[in-house]
């Protein structure tokens, strides 16, 4: 059988992260210090340690299958690859920044002014139909300390939590594009390694479906079991099991994360008492 190529970053943001995801789903990886290509025993695969900006050359070429990789680097390069499925961690975006002393924070702010980056197709394309004419800059590393040493006006570089531009005295005025990991593929799969994927995607979507979600498990009079039921956002109906106490039920369900406080609230005031919060490690619909 085909093994299917999966690259991840070497090093970086996305590793650690990409490396716990393929573990939640059963992958068995256990690779030596510098390793860079791994045959994993359990799953028909090949894990691949690149270089970040290599990756979408690769999955264009077909070196590679798949590939958890930043969609700002996807964006950037302009390659034809195909975003498979986000993945929801290493949230970041790419914005424009200013030194703090500046008072105009719109984009044409830049206009006939110098722009340094590392991402100069996303920001040449954002300047474009924006019909702002700047001088781009293109730099690779420390672009944040351009401005600080007379390279350029600004700067459009990738941004997580600000912390970096504040210490280099800059300040966030646009954000250009929203990132955040995602499983990448390339176009020249085989239908043997197609059906692959289409397996490991199956347990990532496992995996992140069940990070969304909490298990809930509640006591509820019986007269009351309508009315909680009928706030449960559930994929089917709830479960209801008596409890000992006569005229009690216990009922069980699944709420999403981000419904999780609202909805709880609502349980209380609908009559449900003793409730219980569970993390669910695999969520299988």
């Amino acid at each position: 059988m085909s093994k299917l190529k999966i690259a991840i970053q070497k090093s970086g943001r996305l590793n650690e992260s990409s490396l716990k995801l393929l573990k939640d789903c059963g992958i068995s990886i256990s690779n030596g210090k510098d390793q860079l290509k791994v045959t994993v025993p359990n799953f028909p695969l090949e894990i691949l340690y690149l270089r970040n900006s290599d990756i979408p050359q690769y999955l264009e070429d077909g070196v590679i299958d798949l590939a958890i990789v930043g969609e700002n680097l996807l964006v950037e390069k302009q390659k034809n690859v195909n975003i498979i499925q986000r993945l929801g961690f290493s949230k970041c975006r790419v914005s424009l920044a200013i030194p703090k002393d500046i008072e105009d924070e719109s984009p044409s702010y830049f206009e006939g002014r110098k722009i340094a980056t590392s991402y100069p197709n996303t920001l040449n394309a954002f300047l474009i139909e924006r019909n702002i004419k700047a001088e781009v800059h293109v730099i690779s590393g420390s672009v944040e300390i351009a401005p600080n040493i007379g390279l350029a006006d600004g700067i459009c570089d990738i941004v997580s939590t600000g912390s970096t531009l504040f210490k280099n005295g800059l300040k966030e005025t646009e954000t250009i594009l929203k990132s955040e990991a995602v499983l990448a593929g390339s176009q020249k799969l085989s239908d043997e390694k197609q059906t692959i994927a289409n397996q490991l995607l199956f347990r990532i979507n496992t995996v992140l479906r069940a990070k969304k979600n909490k298990y809930v498990l509640m006591n509820v009079p019986n007269e009351k079991i309508q009315d909680v039921s009928a706030i449960l956002p559930v994929l089917k109906s709830p479960t209801v099991l008596p409890l000992a106490l006569e005229g009690w039920s216990s009922i069980h369900s699944v709420i999403e994360e981000e419904k999780f406080w609202s909805v709880i609230d609502k349980l209380k005031n609908a009559g449900a008492e003793g409730i219980l919060i569970v993390p669910i490690d695999k969520m299988v619909i």
